[in-house]
């Protein structure tokens, strides 16, 4: 070879060392390879896990359409009423009766075909998600099967002995006295690709699996608030006597901050610790209640229900199972949501202003509104209340840093509380 024009640049070497350089090249691919088996193996297993989860959030967030439906007829219903005793003076104009019976059943149409449609949509995404899902996991199960193929080959060819590895490479290597002769590298390559497809073997390898992107089923909004709730919200106002002692509250006891050198720096900075929390001084027992939390000034909050007592001042009581809550956190320009319990990530498409907190003591509802948007966050229905139920607060104790965070209960006109319980 090097002795030809054709070849005079072209670099020479022996065949024994050629060997040795084409199996070093089998092996890297080979543990190329496994790598990239066990990636896909991993992304294989996440999307068959994806379309069990998803099937089952499929359900719950029907569920939750659902009992928001339920609850927003029922409070449809009372409202219609309420303007039929209103007007009890005019009670034998039998056209104005009739017009608010006719308006009470549009209203309630028009509701229910607003949920028939949430409930088509949120079907419609479930199922593009799927195919999403299933699209993806073909595309995995195919690269571990042709992943396992290669790697079944390579094992091959780098267990086989020099000249045998040398013939897999088409080249004119026969009688074993042959086996010192001088060897050209470029012609050898030029044959490899040609004979064992190497290229294939690097189209596979840098073929790049993604776990399938899909919408969450969260952005199904639920859009509306009902009127109703003007009447049933509360003026609440935050118990000093189970205000955590880093906590600041205004005199009119309808805002919280932390205090100025109160913070502790010690403990995991990854934790986030939201023991710095109030009770308001109101407790429901029966009945419904809405209200309104200004959460713009919090970068992590929480707000939500508490049932069980506290003791003393600062010893709300921090067992999960006590408490019903939305959690809002930003951390940078990540802005995340969670709601408990169980512990379930939502997704926003922005930054929450102001949270509306519905309570329904009989039915065992509990509702998390953005009202901003004007729409349903989450909901939790079928609640197994145990006593009396008192509004949570709660702002994330900072890891050595001031933090200039605040909470507002906010306050819309006259309240009726009737049903309160002091």
């Amino acid at each position: 070879c090097f002795q030809s024009q054709e070849h005079k640049h072209h670099m020479v070497c022996g065949i024994q060392e050629a060997a040795e350089n084409y199996r070093k090249l089998f092996q890297e691919i080979l543990n190329t390879s496994r790598e990239k088996l066990e990636a896909a193996k991993s992304i294989l297993t996440d999307e068959q896990e994806r379309m069990a989860m998803i099937q089952e959030e499929e359900q719950n967030f029907k569920k939750m359409i659902e009992s928001e439906y339920s609850m927003r007829l029922r409070l449809l219903n009372e409202e219609c009423e309420q303007n039929l005793q209103r007007q009890q003076e005019c009670i034998s104009d039998l056209n104005l009766r009739e017009t608010l019976l006719n308006q009470a059943i549009k209203l309630a149409t028009e509701l229910e075909e607003m949920f028939q449609e949430m409930l088509q949509r949120l079907g419609r995404v479930g199922r593009e998600n799927m195919e999403k899902l299933k699209e993806s996991e073909a595309r995995a199960s195919e690269q571990v099967r042709s992943l396992l193929k290669l790697i079944v080959e390579l094992e091959k060819k780098c267990g086989e002995g020099t000249l045998a590895l040398l013939k897999c490479l088409d080249l004119e290597i026969r009688p074993p006295e042959l086996r010192e002769m001088n060897f050209c590298c470029a012609e050898a390559t030029q044959s490899m690709n040609a004979k064992y497809s190497l290229e294939r073997s690097k189209s596979l390898l840098l073929e790049h699996l993604e776990p399938a992107h899909i919408t969450d089923l969260s952005l199904c909004h639920i859009r509306g608030l009902s009127s109703m709730f003007r009447v049933l919200q509360r003026h609440l106002t935050l118990d000093p006597e189970t205000a955590h002692p880093c906590l600041a509250l205004s005199e009119d006891l309808r805002t919280m901050r932390l205090r100025h050198g109160q913070q502790d720096g010690a403990g995991n900075p990854e934790r986030l610790d939201f023991s710095a929390m109030v009770l308001a001084a109101e407790s429901f027992t029966s009945g419904r209640h809405y209200w309104e939390v200004d959460v713009e000034k919090a970068t992590r909050w929480q707000v939500g229900i508490y049932h069980g007592s506290a003791d003393a001042k600062g010893s709300t009581a921090r067992a999960s199972g006590e408490k019903v809550l939305l959690t809002g956190s930003v951390m940078g320009t990540e802005w995340t949501l969670w709601v408990f319990p169980p512990l379930k990530r939502l997704f926003l498409e922005k930054k929450l202003d102001t949270v509306g907190v519905f309570l329904d003591c009989e039915h065992g509802q509990i509702s998390f509104y953005n009202v901003t948007e004007m729409s349903l966050i989450y909901n939790f229905s079928h609640c197994a209340f145990q006593g009396a139920l008192r509004p949570v607060f709660s702002l994330c104790i900072p890891n050595g840093d001031t933090s200039p965070d605040s909470l507002t209960i906010l306050q819309h006109g006259p309240s009726c509380d009737a049903t309160v319980s002091p």
